[in-house]
């Protein structure tokens, strides 16, 4: 088999598995909006604006997670779940701190991260 085959294959299936990490997470999201924007809120964030940001997010993961695994423009994908992840970790895990959640997070940051600087 072709190197540049097994290149690109590999480059799918990675991209398809950091995204799933996305994904998943979009169901319940939407089935349990108002419990979700709930939560938000109690972060301190006023209810309409909560609302408005959990649309936004749906929206990066849905999106970004498409780019990411079925368009040439992968960048945008990640920069996508990039602007999700980045806000969600610091409103969501840093105050109390949950060092799993955190760094799992970093891990995927750093994953989405790579996916921005290849060529």
């Amino acid at each position: 088999m072709n190197q540049s085959v097994v290149r690109r294959s590999v480059d799918v299936i990675g991209r398809i598995c950091l995204a799933t990490v996305f994904v998943i997470a979009v169901p319940v999201k939407i089935t349990k909006f108002s419990s979700v924007v709930e939560a938000i809120v109690e972060r301190g964030i006023p209810e309409p604006f909560a609302a408005f940001l959990l649309v936004a997010a749906i929206s990066c993961l849905v999106g970004g997670s498409l780019l990411l695994v079925f368009s040439e423009n992968q960048k945008m994908g990640a920069t996508l779940l990039l602007v999700f992840l980045v806000p969600t970790t610091i409103i969501f895990h840093l105050f109390p701190f949950q060092s799993k959640a955190v760094f799992m997070n970093l891990g995927v940051i750093g994953g989405l991260t790579l996916a921005l600087t290849r060529p």
